[in-house]
C-alpha cells in the first residue's frame, strides 16, 4: 500500500509540475556561440529568436508577452526574429487572446537592424478562412504587420552591419493547409518555396533562414550558413536528452538544440508555449541568443 501510495504521490506531484510550474516557469535564455560557414570575417550578429508564443489564457497572456518582450530586449540584439506559432494551439484554455493583443504586446520588440517574423503551422490552422482559400493574409500576419513587424513567407532581405551584408530568409509554413472534408484535401499541403526563396538571394552574403518547423533542413543546402526553427517545443517533455513524442517524420532528430550536418547548422528553439496540452518537463520555457561570427561552437 505505501508503494502504492508512494507512487500515485509521485504521479501527482509530476502531474503538477509539468502542467500548472514549468509552463509557467521563469523564461532561460539559451546561449549558442558559432562560426557557421560562409560567414564574413569580421561580422559579429547577435540574434534574439522567440518562438512558438502560443497566445492564451492562462498560460501565455499579453502581459506575459509583454515581459518576455522586456527580456528579450535586455539581451541588446542586433536583430530579433520571431518563428511562428503565435495564436493557442490548444483548447485547454480559460480564455482566448486576440490577435490584435499578442500583436500588441510584441510590437514592444527593439533592435537596430529590425525585428522580423515567419508564420507557424498554428497560425494558418486556426484561420479558417485562410484555409478555405488555401492562402492569406492570415489574421496572424495582419495582426504582425499591423503593428509594423514584417512577415516574411517565401522572402527575403538583405541586411548590413559593420559593413557586410548578409540575408535573412523567411520560409512560409510546411505545414500550412491541413486535411480535412471540408476543403477537400486528404493531406497536409504546405506553402513553403525554399528553391524559388534562395533564388531571390543575389550576392555571395551570408544567409540565415527562418523555417518553422525543422524538417526541411535536409533540405536546406550548404549555401545556406544557419537555419533557425521552432515547432518541436523540445517534444514538451524531455529527459536525458530524448523526447518521447516530437511533432517530427525525423523524431528526436531534430527535436531540439543545435544540430550540424554535413556542415550544415540548424538551431531548433525549445519554444515558450504549448500546443495540444498544457505540458512541459525538462524542457522550460526559452528565449534564444545567438552570437555568430564567434570562433566557437557550443
Amino acid at each position: 500500500m505505501r508503494l502504492i501510495g508512494g507512487s500515485l504521490l509521485s504521479a501527482v506531484s509530476f502531474s503538477a509540475y509539468a502542467v500548472g510550474v514549468e509552463p509557467m516557469a521563469l523564461t532561460h535564455v539559451k546561449h549558442y556561440s558559432l562560426t557557421p560557414p560562409h560567414w564574413a570575417a569580421g561580422l559579429r550578429l547577435r540574434i534574439v529568436a522567440l518562438a512558438d508564443i502560443h497566445a492564451c489564457r492562462p498560460w501565455m497572456t499579453p502581459e506575459r508577452i509583454g515581459a518576455l518582450v522586456e527580456q528579450a530586449n535586455a539581451l541588446q540584439p542586433d536583430l530579433t526574429v520571431l518563428l511562428g506559432d503565435y495564436t493557442a494551439g490548444t483548447r485547454l484554455v480559460s480564455d482566448w487572446v486576440n490577435a490584435s493583443d499578442w500583436a500588441s504586446a510584441l510590437s514592444g520588440l527593439k533592435a537596430p537592424l529590425g525585428v522580423w517574423s515567419i508564420l507557424g503551422n498554428h497560425d494558418w490552422w486556426e484561420d479558417l478562412a485562410a484555409q478555405q482559400a488555401e492562402g492569406g493574409p492570415t489574421v496572424a500576419r495582419t495582426a504582425l504587420e499591423s503593428v509594423g513587424i514584417p512577415v516574411w513567407e517565401n522572402d527575403v532581405v538583405r541586411l548590413e552591419k559593420d559593413g557586410h551584408g548578409f540575408w535573412l530568409a523567411g520560409l512560409a509554413d510546411q505545414l500550412a493547409l491541413r486535411p480535412g472534408k471540408a476543403w477537400g484535401r486528404t493531406g497536409f499541403r504546405g506553402l513553403d518555396d525554399l528553391n524559388g526563396t534562395l533564388t531571390k538571394v543575389s550576392d555571395h552574403s551570408p544567409v540565415i533562414l527562418l523555417a518553422h518547423e525543422p524538417d526541411i533542413f535536409p533540405e536546406v543546402p550548404w549555401r545556406v550558413s544557419l537555419t533557425l526553427s521552432g515547432h518541436t517545443h523540445g517534444g514538451q517533455a524531455r529527459l536525458f536528452g530524448y523526447s518521447p513524442v516530437v511533432p517530427s517524420r525525423f523524431g528526436n532528430r531534430f527535436a531540439y538544440g543545435h544540430v550540424v550536418e554535413h556542415d550544415r547548422n540548424l538551431i531548433i528553439s525549445g519554444g515558450l508555449g504549448f500546443s495540444i496540452v498544457p505540458v512541459r518537463f525538462g524542457v522550460r520555457p526559452e528565449i534564444l541568443s545567438i552570437d555568430l561570427g564567434l570562433n566557437e561552437v557550443t
